[in-house]
């Protein structure tokens, strides 16, 4: 199953920085994502993407997990070469990780 079968994700940016909440569309689905999407296994997700750490927040009572990778945007949104680099475009890639 793909995490999007069972979370939607909002994302942002500033600088060189990209923030992305999976949030579980049902609350019991909550351990799951909590389980299985650990701050090493998101990083090992943008191999070659995210070039900084990747620090997990949760927020179980939104059924909910935010992430925050440094260096993640090809030294920011105004400065990357890269298409489309966007926080937007990085939680897309997020919600297609298998479970």
């Amino acid at each position: 199953m793909q995490l999007r079968d069972i979370a939607h994700s909002r994302a942002g940016d500033k600088g060189d920085i990209s923030n992305i909440s999976v949030i579980a569309y049902r609350l019991e689905d909550y351990a799951l994502l909590e389980r299985e999407l650990t701050a090493e296994r998101v990083l090992a997700h943008f191999a070659g993407v995210v070039q900084g750490e990747v620090v997990r927040y949760a927020l179980p009572q939104l059924g909910a997990l935010n992430f925050v990778m440094q260096r993640a945007l090809g030294g920011g949104v105004t400065r990357s070469l890269a298409l489309d680099a966007h926080g937007k475009a990085l939680s897309g890639v997020m919600l297609g990780m298998e479970l």
